[in-house]
């Protein structure tokens, strides 16, 4: 199984001269403060509104005020909601530092691919229900989530809106903005590649996890950040990421729910990672089971058998689709 490097070479060209490193770094800069700031401004209007309402039915805070915000649904949207911050700070960084629109990050035809979107988010889907269907011969310890039917219905909407916001935004920031703007500089993919990759999975380190779990979920988005660059790589167009992450996420929000901080709209709940009881062995298949659904994604996604191969962005940005060289 080969890759045609031409959709990516593509992409990797489309960035104009002011595409540095020093204006890298200080684009990265701006996207961190617009995202820290959104953050904060979330927490904070969040969190007050919440304790007026516990103070007005006279509801106790048992933990921090901060910590059982977060852990009720309207928490849940408002993390999510923050990761407009990403958006906000790449839409400035490319209008005042690289002087290029932003839509330039999704591809060479400045468009999100449909078809890649479609099969990205397919391929995951199906990977997805094998990898649940692993876990539950591992633990079969799966409960009713306390959501219900009614209310699962009413909150789909708001929640596939937030989390394509979420998952978008971090595609655009780590596949888009550090993966193209180092792949124009640099040639050698450990650092276009390895270093956005590094990034991205150090973010799902948990502190509350052991070093066992822990070890073994990184391993598992290091997988799956393989998956994500491999795609962008093979396709020059950040569509394929955005459904394939998109796929990964809904599972866990809407369907069956690993974590214990993210379960509030979730059907299904396994045992979370977080929680005590998990062997050195058990994370050692878990992360197994993680690696190997992302490498089987991934033959879905390229091999040139498959009907959900992924193809390449080969258009200029006006639509029409570049000649042959």
């Amino acid at each position: 199984m080969t890759i045609d490097p031409d959709a990516f070479e593509r992409y990797r060209r489309s960035p104009n001269a002011k595409t540095t490193l020093p204006r890298l770094l200080l684009g990265t800069a701006i996207v961190t403060l617009f995202w820290v700031a959104t953050t904060i401004a979330v927490l904070v209007g969040g969190t007050y509104f919440f304790v007026l309402w516990q103070a007005s039915s006279g509801a106790p805070i048992v933990g921090g005020a901060v910590q059982d915000f977060m852990a009720t649904p309207t928490g849940i949207l408002a993390a999510l909601a923050s990761f407009a911050g990403i958006w906000l700070g790449l839409w400035a960084a490319m209008r005042w530092v690289h002087r290029e629109p932003l839509m330039a990050l999704i591809g060479t035809s400045r468009r999100v691919s449909r078809s890649g979107f479609l099969k990205g988010l397919a391929a995951v889907l199906l990977t997805s229900l094998l990898s649940e269907i692993l876990l539950y011969l591992l633990q079969p310890d799966i409960a009713r989530g306390a959501i219900g039917v009614s209310s699962w219905l009413l909150f789909l909407i708001p929640i596939v809106v937030l989390t394509l916001m979420q998952i978008s935004s971090e595609e655009a920031l780590f596949r888009g903005y550090l993966l193209r703007g180092l792949a124009n500089r640099f040639q050698n993919p450990l650092i276009w590649a390895l270093l956005p990759g590094l990034l991205f999975t150090s973010m799902h380190w948990s502190p509350s996890s052991t070093a066992a779990i822990n070890a073994c979920v990184l391993a598992s988005i290091a997988a799956f950040a393989l998956l994500l660059t491999l795609v962008v790589y093979a396709t020059g167009n950040l569509g394929a990421a955005f459904g394939a992450h998109l796929g990964n996420n809904l599972t866990g929000f809407l369907l069956i729910s690993h974590q214990q901080s993210y379960n509030s709209f979730a059907l299904f709940n396994a045992k979370p990672l977080e929680g005590a009881g998990w062997t050195t062995l058990d994370a050692v298949l878990i992360a197994a089971i993680g690696i190997v659904c992302s490498l089987l994604t991934i033959l879905l996604l390229l091999h040139p058998r498959s009907p959900l191969k992924v193809e390449p962005d080969i258009s200029h940005p006006g639509g029409s689709s570049l000649p042959a060289d």
